[in-house]
């Protein structure tokens, strides 16, 4: 049977399902948490395309299928591989090197071939189910070969990348060993999308610092092996969130009733907080809960009054520095719970599992204070979602400035989560504004998201591809687009 061909084609790590056995025992596909597959979800139901991307599963891929209005198609990784391509050269190599060395980085050569090669496998797919001139929209820092793999199949298709995490500066992207090769592939692209401008000057600093490369502006020349020339654009396109699918979900009346529930479950305490986050060493889940026990130990505040929920949800579980990161948490965890709660009133309520939208809906609704404190974020797109729900123009949202959403979204209490003196005044501030003067910053906050939400994103960086410089012959005069 032939392939189906279309004109737009995502290509990301993973696929926006998860394969699960239902009650009846047949397999049923749910949508995956989070933030790349919440922001693209509703990207995809307004375009007709493709996804390319990996199930999930170690072993044979799955045939492609059609699901909930998309045409999925499943990449094969090995068990072999997602030791090594995933959980090692994505997430023990880049993702430190990428969020400021918070851990050490780890080099290792076999690490890079499956890497390598499973960008080749991906690069493979997307050509399969891409029509002629299709745009190629290819997502994050596992995937960095795939634009220049791809260009060497299909010169015909227009193709972009975005990184949803930091670029690092210079001094510490040149770590890497494998740096040349991760520009080269890169500058496959016709366009480069980043969360930040800091970001994309950082690749063009990279480019040119490291590779010889001649950069003006926010572009980049390249020759490709077939010697002809180009010009790539790299340039900020922040993300957002649905803001209109949020908000409606998060005016229902169940949801609402739920947020209610909750509260009520918690004892009706004077003042909630709130943490949402992937159990990541980037998110300063250790250094709110300092702050918050220190806020207690002095009698700032007091349990059961003001109570704290914290959810984190499983992440790569297998790699060292993540379990070490839950053993911490959670012996914290213990040890506040241990000596500030009441009997049936827990000071901190720790939830190591993931939620559906509407759970997570009805929690950002009854949460006074929510907590948004990486170390270092892309965007972080969880502050923008309590926004979103806030249709009551309640709540406070305490926003760490090493977040890409803190450009955007400066009416927030602005944290250096290092500063964790700091950080106890922040989280004080937030609760102790005057009701009105937060109920202003919080429709500013609403405005902000509203206008620029994932529909604007995504048209802007199609935009911004379409538009993308065309590509020269090779005498260096522009020539017409096949």
């Amino acid at each position: 049977m032939a392939t189906r061909k279309f004109d737009l084609v995502i290509a990301a790590n993973r696929l926006p399902v998860d394969r699960v056995v239902g009650p009846d025992g047949r397999n049923e596909w749910h949508r995956s948490p989070g933030g790349l597959v919440t922001a693209m979800d509703s990207v995809m139901r307004h375009r007709d395309g493709a996804w390319v991307g990996w199930a999930g599963e170690a072993g044979e891929a799955p045939a492609p299928f059609a699901e909930a209005g998309m045409w999925l198609h499943p990449v094969p990784v090995s068990r072999e591989e997602i030791t090594s391509y995933y959980e090692g050269f994505s997430n023990e190599t880049l993702w430190p090197i990428y969020h400021d060395v918070i851990v050490p980085a780890h080099f290792h050569r076999e690490w890079w071939a499956d890497y390598r090669a499973v960008n080749e496998r991906f690069a493979e797919a997307v050509c399969d189910v891409a029509a002629p001139g299709a745009k190629v929209w290819i997502h994050d820092y596992q995937l960095q070969l795939v634009p220049a793999l791809v260009r060497e199949r299909r010169s015909d298709v227009r193709i972009g990348w975005f990184n949803h995490i930091p670029f690092p500066p210079v001094e510490l992207f040149a770590q890497l060993p494998w740096r040349s090769r991760i520009i080269e592939g890169l500058l496959g692209a016709d366009y480069l999308g980043f969360q930040r401008q800091a970001d994309a000057q950082n690749f063009l600093r990279a480019a040119r610092q490291l590779d010889g490369r001649t950069t003006k502006g926010e572009t980049v020349t390249t020759t490709d092996p077939d010697g002809s020339v180009r010009v790539v654009r790299a340039s900020a396109v922040p993300i957002s969130v649905d803001y209109e699918g949020l908000d409606e979900l998060a005016r229902t009346p169940a949801v609402e009733q739920r947020a209610e529930q909750i509260r009520a479950s918690l004892g009706d305490p004077e003042v909630v907080m709130l943490g949402v986050d992937r159990l990541d060493y980037t998110k300063g889940i250790r250094h709110r809960l300092k702050a918050y026990e220190e806020l207690l130990v002095d009698g700032t505040l007091r349990s059961p009054e003001v109570t704290f929920v914290q959810v984190a949800t499983p992440s790569r579980e297998r790699v060292a520095a993540y379990r070490q990161l839950r053993s911490e948490v959670e012996t914290t965890v213990g040890r506040i719970n241990g000596t500030y709660s009441a009997i049936g009133r827990p000071a901190l309520h720790y939830l190591h599992r993931s939620y559906p939208r509407e759970e997570m809906a009805a929690l950002f609704q009854m949460a006074d204070v929510m907590l948004v404190t990486p170390l270092r974020d892309g965007m972080n797109l969880v502050a923008k979602e309590y926004v979103t729900c806030r249709h009551d123009d309640g709540g406070a949202l305490v926003l760490s400035e090493f977040t890409g959403a803190w450009h955007h979204m400066k009416q927030a209490f602005v944290c250096n989560p290092h500063d964790i003196e700091g950080l106890k005044l922040t989280m004080m501030r937030a609760i102790e504004t005057d009701p009105r003067q937060k109920r202003r910053q919080m429709r500013a906050l609403r405005r902000q998201v509203g206008e620029n939400d994932v529909q604007t994103w995504a048209d802007r960086f199609l935009t911004n591809l379409e538009l993308a410089p065309e590509r020269p012959d090779r005498t260096g005069a522009k020539g017409a687009r096949p």
